[in-house]
């Protein structure tokens, strides 16, 4: 979701993670009473993700809101994932992130325009989830946190090198040969002195300051992930993160042991099981910090789409997220041209723990050259019982007529 560096296949998993001179015209319906030109699913709800910084830029222009909202409409969307926290910078306005976005829009337009979608968007049925690159900097290492927290906040790998000193935020040589980041970036170790409680208290700044808003939604909400994939650091294979000295110090107080470095795997299962704690935590801090600042907001988050790698590769214990109820529900990215294997994983997203807390998330961009079988992945959910979807992107589509009107067709129960 969120500008993506892809390799191979890999792009097929992730893409992952804002004026005009007057004010948009108000809205004219309430929330309880949606226009007669919205088209509701026929059972259960749909997200769509909006990108902050993508090729419509909604959040840049006001104007440019009401095309989202009625696009939103005749694609059934009941839901609008809307960028503003990307790369440590804020399209809200914010103390603790780089507001330069915010800032220059409010310069430029006089208008906050996240309120003003809100207000658009409750106007017309719709819910707005505020979404946020929780871990990934992008390619940003001026952040704020980063000026605050200094250089132990950012990850480092089993070798020692944090990936400030990546060349290019890929590995260096040797490793470079035969791994791969799958997201170069860069990256926060949740488990550093004060990153978790940075981002529980921004992302609850922006929860205050639009009492309004509906969830928030997190992303890059794990661990960096290296290709090809290693279950955990036990067997001694590929690269993984999270070594820093306080955080490795931080393990041994809590745990008694040493963590394992270089070439050491000792107490390898305990230190996995530790930084799955970890990310967890994160999750849990600022769950806390949002419902403390909003109660009515849901958290969701953007996830892998397979479970176990999520849990044994990159920390991300989403199915636990759910079972504990630290999540409201949770969207797997199963971005895939692959129908066989999206029926798979549909089928057992929907028997396995979450149930209606499961929101499909669905690469619709793959399929700007082949609007129909984005069409056929929509059936595909309906066929394996799943009730609720969400969209990759609203960029994406409207960027391609086609695209967008084969989906809204499928929405609309055409042939």
């Amino acid at each position: 979701m969120p500008k993506l560096r892809r390799f191979g296949w890999i792009a097929l998993l992730f893409a992952l993670a804002c004026g005009a001179e007057e004010p948009a015209p108000a809205p004219t319906a309430t929330p309880e009473e949606p226009p007669a030109t919205t088209v509701a699913l026929r059972d259960g709800r749909r997200g769509m993700w909006v990108l902050c910084e993508g090729s419509q830029r909604v959040l840049d222009h006001p104007d440019r809101i009401p095309r989202l909202i009625e696009t939103a409409r005749e694609l059934g969307v009941t839901d609008l994932f809307v960028q503003v926290y990307r790369g440590g910078r804020a399209w809200f306005a914010s103390s603790m992130a780089d507001a330069g976005p915010y800032e220059e829009i409010r310069s430029e337009t006089e208008i906050d325009t996240l309120a003003e979608l809100l207000l658009q968007a409750h106007g017309a049925g719709l819910e707005v989830h505020a979404w946020v690159n929780v871990l990934s900097l992008a390619s940003n290492r001026e952040a704020p946190i980063l000026r605050e927290l200094g250089r132990d906040a950012a990850m480092t790998d089993r070798k020692g090198r944090s990936v400030l000193d990546y060349p290019e935020l890929e590995l260096p040589k040797p490793d470079s040969e035969y791994l791969r980041m799958g997201t170069p970036a860069v990256w926060l170790d949740p488990a550093a002195p004060g990153v978790t409680e940075w981002l529980a208290e921004t992302f609850a700044e922006l929860v205050r300051a639009y009492p309004d808003l509906d969830g928030l939604h997190l992303d890059y909400i794990r661990y960096p992930d290296v290709l090809p994939f290693s279950p955990g650091s036990r067997f001694g294979v590929g690269m993984d993160f999270g070594y820093g000295a306080p955080t490795r110090a931080r393990f041994s107080q809590d745990t008694g042991v040493v963590a394992p470095f270089g070439k050491s795997l000792a107490n390898a299962n305990r230190w996995d099981d530790w930084r799955r704690e970890r990310l967890t935590e994160t999750v849990q801090k600022i769950r806390d910090a949002a419902k403390l600042a909003g109660p009515k907001i849901q958290l969701s988050a953007a996830v892998w789409p397979y479970p176990e790698r999520a849990y044994l590769s990159i920390f991300q214990d989403w199915r636990g997220w759910i079972d504990d109820d630290l999540l409201d529900f949770a969207v797997p990215m199963l971005y895939t041209r692959d129908n066989r294997l999206l029926r798979y994983e549909a089928a057992a997203y929907r028997g396995g723990i979450g149930g209606d807390k499961i929101w499909i998330g669905l690469g619709s961009w793959l399929f700007a050259r082949e609007p129909e079988t984005a069409r056929e992945q929509l059936r595909i959910l309906r066929a394996a019982g799943v009730r609720n979807d969400a969209l990759f992107s609203y960029d994406s589509i409207v960027d391609v007529p086609a695209l967008q009107a084969a989906l809204v067709e499928e929405t609309r129960g055409g042939p």
